[in-house]
């Protein structure tokens, strides 16, 4: 049932778990959906044990989604849905779904959106659902002092055609359909270290092939371009000693992190990323205890990642908190809010909820944060 988990477990026996680029994020997720072709080649992977696991995970889901879809007509013969959430579920804090209605990853029947159309406002009112645009690449940049990335998303540059055109050595006007999506990629994928074999791959699963090279190559340019973000990996890096150690440190720029030895990196919130009972080996590759017995490599690109969500957690949260001033907030997706608002009020709501999704904390100062706003009947119209 857990991605990460089943991800481990094909490592454990040298698979390495198929991925693809999500088309809503752009950013890289495990695939392992039914429609996942190279995840359904897996059935006939020469590992009888990875034959059967596959197997059992697809019967697994298949099952959740009919389970979940019989809840949903329960819940709707009784009455109005609750959203019932872990407030501090993943490592950096974000929620998480319980008591087996989780609505942050809503599966699908055969591609469609039918749990989440069957989401309906009550009756006179509308469902706005603003999700944050790009949070994770702003807050990196600003985090990192990369201010030419912060200054182009503050002036509502095209971020990708920007990369792009570093990457191909010509004028952004002449930037084609293809090229912006390959900047694209390298923008969303290429912040948290990821090196070139991985990059190639990502691009292998959207029928784009390109020799292992040219994969180097587009890596070497944006850590060229971006080396404030390349430095900042480094920088926590060395936060992994320190924790070990029990020493001080700060991370990134604007003080908005600092490391307080063994209590972790403290965020702007007072809480901690923690790495419990953090360890390194003779080779000086670091790994944590994220549950009992369950040890989990960090390094720091991975530190960064992990800071990163944390801050955009943040950020989400404290906007939740002024939408919910003057409207019902009821779920939350990730870096996303959804409300109700009353028929009438719609376009003044929609007004107000862009205006919380794009204010900035003070100590988030300078960060430059946009959203993308939908209202519908229906959760899924939006």
């Amino acid at each position: 049932m857990s991605n990460n988990k089943f991800a481990d477990w094909l490592q454990e026996r040298g698979v390495d778990p198929p991925t693809k680029i999500s088309p809503t994020t752009g950013k890289e997720a495990l695939a392992f959906a039914k429609t996942d072709k190279e995840f359904l080649a897996l059935q006939d992977h020469e590992d009888v044990a990875v034959q059967t696991a596959v197997a059992a995970r697809l019967g697994v889901k298949s099952t959740l989604e009919e389970t979940r879809t019989e809840r949903f007509i329960g819940i709707g013969s009784r009455g109005a849905m609750p959203v019932p959430l872990k407030y501090y579920a993943a490592h950096t804090g974000r929620w998480g779904g319980a008591d087996s209605l989780n609505l942050q990853n809503l599966p699908s029947r055969t591609g469609s959106s039918a749990l989440k159309d069957s989401i309906c406002a009550p009756e006179g009112h509308v469902i706005i659902d603003s999700d944050s645009a790009q949070i994770e690449t702003r807050m990196l940049a600003w985090l990192a002092g990369q201010q030419d990335i912060v200054e182009a998303f503050a002036t509502g540059q095209d971020v990708y055609r920007i990369m792009a055109s570093a990457i191909y050595n010509k004028p952004e006007d002449d930037i084609t359909k293809d090229e912006r999506f390959i900047g694209k990629t390298v923008v969303l994928g290429c912040g948290y270290g990821m090196g070139a074999d991985k990059f190639k791959g990502m691009l292998a699963l959207q029928k784009i092939d390109l020799e292992k090279h040219e994969a180097e190559r587009i890596i070497h340019v944006y850590r060229e371009k971006n080396f404030k973000i390349k430095k900042l990996w480094y920088d926590a890096q060395n936060t992994l000693p320190a924790i070990l150690h029990n020493k001080r440190m700060w991370l990134g720029q604007h003080e908005a992190l600092f490391v307080e030895g063994s209590m972790g990196i403290r965020l702007p919130s007072g809480l901690h990323v923690k790495y419990n009972n953090l360890r390194a080996d003779h080779n000086g590759q670091y790994e944590y205890e994220a549950r009992k017995n369950e040890w989990v490599k960090i390094y720091g690109g991975k530190v960064v990642e992990n800071v990163v969500q944390a801050l955009a957690r943040i950020v989400i949260g404290q906007q939740m908190l002024k939408i919910a001033e003057r409207y019902r907030v009821v779920l939350t997706v990730h870096d996303a809010i959804a409300c109700i608002a009353p028929i009438g009020e719609a376009p003044l709501a929609r007004d107000y909820v862009e205006e919380c999704m794009r204010w900035v904390p003070e100590w988030a100062t300078g960060v430059p944060l946009n959203c993308e706003v939908g209202i519908g009947p229906n959760y899924g119209s939006c």
